[in-house]
């Protein structure tokens, strides 16, 4: 259980890399193929497709990390069940504040963001 946590901790530190570098590689390495990233941003429902969510990500340039921009990346809460993980996670990007709630999925010992919902705290 400890060495999953603390693949799952690696998977969340991947999916905050790849948003604070605007690396889409990295978001295809963090997601599986089928994940959804879903939520509500100010012009209203966002629903994206790893492909889409990579672009988006690769979009933001200069990237954060460029920009010098502040690191914030906060694991509320992690809970395992077997082969299924539910990771809250606090994170700061593109000037918002987001609450995330991340389902990864573990399969042959590697553990993916199965999907994504997030919220926008401000």
């Amino acid at each position: 259980m400890a060495d999953d946590k603390q693949k799952i901790e690696q998977g969340v530190q991947l999916y905050f890399d790849s948003m604070y570098e605007s690396d889409p590689a990295k978001v295809r390495a963090a997601f599986h193929p089928n994940a959804m990233i879903t939520g509500y941003l100010e012009t209203g429902l966002a629903e994206m497709t790893v492909d889409q969510f990579a672009d988006f990500v690769e979009s933001q340039s200069p990237s954060p990390k460029e920009k010098g921009d502040e690191i914030l990346l906060e694991i509320v809460s992690c809970d395992i069940a077997g082969s299924t993980a539910s990771v809250t996670v606090r994170d700061a990007y593109i000037g918002h504040v987001f609450l995330d709630t991340l389902s990864f999925l573990e399969k042959d010992g590697d553990w993916k963001i199965y999907n994504k919902l997030f919220h926008v705290e401000s």
